[in-house]
């Protein structure tokens, strides 16, 4: 599972706690440091369960420290354009009226634009793995162009204005823009924690200040849960695009030996693993 191509990186299948769905309602913070998005909860004497999106855990109730609600990035209400009914008595002859013929401007981040090939651009430049980048993203904004956090981040890759005035982005509405930017800086953050990729998205998400102060990922549960977020949705894809690779090997030949010959037949080669990393 790479994710920086020329640099080997490997993230492996984290706890179960950081098996987290997209967006709860409601965020477990545990003891060990992890939170866990989720739906709902059922206490059943000392055990908790967790409902998450794609199922649910028993957490042992003195495990979960608290219950917070879970910060979700606002989308602002789009501009509905408002057209004037015709009068009654229109003619073809009579012109419509002055507000409606003038041109209105249009801003170049509401045209249409394919997301999927501006990270495989802004990627291949920076040398990550596009599936990483889509990750982050997901976790980030979940895709929206126009999204703005409460803390005032902004775009696909919620770039704060500070960060995206840094990296010379105008309008981090601009997806090919935005995309560019957050990709630049995370390989900048890969590049300064020596392809660290939990130190490197801790730093995106809290700032490479607090990895500095605590040596790691921050104790603050909304990055914990964000690192495991990330984690987790790419080493799905990963899991899934081996599993693909293995249904599309093909079948082995079915041509019998020649009887003068003596074959053994070989013992199927298991998948390597690669070793779980777990967070700092």
């Amino acid at each position: 599972m790479l994710m920086r191509l020329p640099k080997l990186i490997g993230i492996a299948v984290i706890l179960l706690a950081a098996q987290l769905s997209a967006y709860g309602a409601e965020v477990a913070v545990l003891r060990n440091g992890f939170s866990i998005h989720i739906e709902r909860k059922e206490t059943l004497g000392k055990v908790t369960r967790l409902y998450t999106g794609s199922g649910f855990m028993d957490v042992p109730t003195e495990e979960i420290m608290s219950y917070e609600p879970e910060e979700v990035p606002v989308t602002p209400p789009q501009p509905v354009a408002q057209s004037s009914p015709a009068p009654a008595q229109a003619t073809p002859m009579q012109s419509a009226p002055a507000a409606l013929t003038t041109p209105v401007a249009k801003s170049t981040s509401s045209a249409p634009v394919d997301i999927d090939q501006v990270v495989r651009e802004a990627s291949f430049r920076h040398q990550l793995d596009p599936d990483f980048v889509n990750s982050v993203i997901k976790a980030e904004s979940n895709f929206k162009t126009r999204a703005v956090s409460k803390k005032g981040a902004q775009g696909l890759m919620q770039l704060m204005p500070a960060t995206a005035s840094k990296l010379g982005v105008t309008d981090p509405f601009d997806a090919k823009a935005n995309v560019e930017a957050g990709t630049a800086h995370l390989s900048s953050l890969l590049d300064q924690y020596h392809n660290d990729p939990i130190k490197a998205l801790a730093a995106y998400n809290a700032g490479a200040h607090r990895v500095e102060q605590y040596h790691g990922v921050p104790p603050y549960h909304e990055t914990q849960a964000y690192v495991a977020k990330i984690v987790h949705d790419f080493n799905t894809k990963k899991r899934a695009q081996m599993k693909a690779a293995a249904t599309a090997k093909p079948a082995p030949s079915q041509t019998k030996a020649p009887a003068t010959a003596t074959t053994k037949k070989k013992k199927p080669q298991q998948a390597s693993v690669t070793k779980p990393v777990n967070p700092a």
